[in-house]
């Protein structure tokens, strides 16, 4: 029933992080170690990532973040990610030759989100400077980083990607990637870094660095312009929350599709999920059923709820759960997961950090698929992410492409509070798995009473398109039953890789709020670790 991980609970005191790849997670807990509190060491950890596992994260991406505060027991909600370029329209789009939204290259670039998402953190949340933050990373990209094992896999795969263009070779060696164990230097986004730590988010958005990213995107066919770039704003948001089994789970809200995580978890409360057993038919039905009409919902109502009507309030609520809930049969799958009616009302990067007074940061950072669009702004070190390629082509849909709108957004932090108290700040990246990684890991900890890194460590499931994947140590009985209720299952076999058609990544820790331990889980099927101090 587990992936073999090998890997054990990690417990600490004073603080702890949990992120993807090991050098990074040593950057925050330095921060953490020299006095930063949670906000400063994901930040930095989120800078880190960017020269370590540049294929998933970076400047050129988005950003979401929820905090806890822990002398206000309150959980803030930051929305980091970018807008469409003002230019972009559907019928703009069409006479371009395109019916829907292209997966990658100039059309699918958004306005970067990343910078001032750092920098509004940390001026309102942290204690220390964007260019303390960055230091770490400006390190590693000017003298170099031994590549690890699962992120030099990803690399390579990206290779015919990067190489399309000459400024993707900014991002490899003499034309390939790099391996395993290979010194790797970035330069030219170690520049980047620097620019931005010595003239903040305006050094980023405004002037060279702006203009070098506007001028390719424009050569290459696409819409953003240094006007674009010089209007983007992070917003805070009102988190949204749901009770399950005594737990409030928090997401950030639409744009994201945290949402989806919500819905479902409202959905299989009204199930007897504990007595049916961690692995067995019965728990993979009901929780892919109910994730089946979270995505039905999604894809017809989620979108900038600043530009379109997306009935939040009415699509979290215990009364429409009660109503979707009868729409499963505990011994046959839908055909087809239809939408509901409601009155109106990948490739990532995520962090885990609880600071030793409590505070926590659970933050995920994107340029959504490996390489994001792409393009690499010449001279920059600067991988521009793909979100745009997520909005609907379709007009008068709620998520249709229209300048200034943000787009259905794949990344979820969350966290979950207990009588008043954090529990748990976690998360579990890759595109469309991350809410369905959401709903497994609290059914595996409160349903089953699973440490973090048991949750985590536990076989999953993953909803795509119209079937279901299982991993390759799933018993036999449970790919048999699920065929039998008429899922259309399919077997993962052979090591996972992380990344593209993986089970997600995922980072836990947990808080005991009496005596303060922190204990954490980091992904078995990633690079990384959760340290602590």
């Amino acid at each position: 029933m587990f992936f073999n991980s090998r890997r054990s609970t990690v417990h600490a005191t004073h603080g702890m992080v949990a992120t993807s790849q090991p050098l990074a997670a040593m950057a925050g807990l330095r921060v953490l170690m020299d006095g930063g509190n949670a906000v400063d060491a994901a930040v930095a950890t989120a800078a880190t990532l960017n020269v370590v596992e540049p294929m998933s994260t970076g400047v050129g991406g988005d950003v979401f973040a929820l905090i806890w505060k822990a002398a206000d027991k309150e959980v803030l909600a930051l929305n980091g990610s970018g807008r469409a370029p003002m230019a972009a329209t559907i019928e703009d789009l069409q006479a371009k030759g395109h019916r829907r939204m292209p997966a990658f290259g100039p059309l699918s670039v958004s306005v970067p989100g990343t910078v001032h998402g750092w920098e509004v953190l940390l001026k309102s949340e942290g204690t220390m400077t964007l260019a303390d933050a960055l230091a770490p990373a400006i390190d590693y990209a000017e003298n170099g980083f031994p590549v690890s094992d699962i992120i030099g896999f990803q690399w390579k795969q990206q290779e015919d990607k990067l190489a399309a263009l000459p400024s993707g070779q900014e991002m490899l060696v003499n034309g390939r990637a790099p391996r395993e164990g290979d010194l790797m230097r970035l330069p030219t986004l170690a520049r980047t870094l620097r620019a931005v730590a010595e003239g903040g988010s305006e050094a980023f958005y405004t002037g060279p660095i702006a203009a070098a990213m506007a001028d390719f995107v424009q050569e290459q066919g696409g819409w953003l312009s240094e006007q674009d770039l010089a209007a983007h704003r992070s917003d805070w948001d009102e988190p949204i929350s749901t009770d399950y089994r005594g737990v409030t789970c928090w997401e950030c809200p639409p744009n994201g599709q945290g949402i989806i995580a919500l819905e479902a978890l409202n959905i299989v409360e009204g199930f007897d999920v504990a007595g049916m057993g961690p692995q067995s038919v019965d728990r993979y039905h009901h929780l892919i059923e109910a994730t089946r009409l979270g995505f039905a919902d999604a894809f017809e109502y989620l979108a900038d709820p600043r530009c379109a009507e997306v009935p939040i309030d009415g699509w979290i609520s215990k009364e429409y759960a009660r109503w979707r809930r009868t729409l499963i049969d505990p011994e046959r799958a839908m055909d087809s997961a239809p939408y509901g009616r409601m009155v109106p009302g990948s490739d990532t990067v995520y962090i885990s950090v609880i600071d030793g007074a409590g505070n926590a940061c659970s933050l995920i950072n994107s340029v959504f698929a490996n390489f994001g669009s792409g393009l690499v702004a010449p001279g920059t070190g600067i991988v521009l992410h793909n979100r745009a390629s997520l909005f609907s082509a379709v007009p008068g849909h709620p998520n249709a492409l229209t300048g200034g709108k943000r787009p259905f957004h794949t990344i979820i932090p969350a966290m979950a509070t207990r009588d008043g108290e954090l529990w748990l700040s976690y998360g579990v990246m890759g595109g469309f798995m991350q809410p369905q990684g959401h709903l497994q890991v609290i059914t595996n900890m409160v349903d089953f009473g699973m440490d973090a890194q048991d949750a985590l460590n536990a076989l999953r499931f993953q909803i795509a398109g119209d079937g279901v994947w299982l991993e390759g140590d799933v018993d036999q009985d449970v790919v048999t039953g699920l065929h039998r209720r008429g899922h259309h299952v399919n077997v993962m076999h052979g090591p996972q890789r992380g990344g593209a058609g993986g089970m997600g990544g995922g980072q836990i820790i947990s808080r005991d709020p009496d005596s303060g331990v922190l204990s954490g889980g980091s992904e078995p099927r990633k690079d990384g670790a959760a340290v602590g101090w």
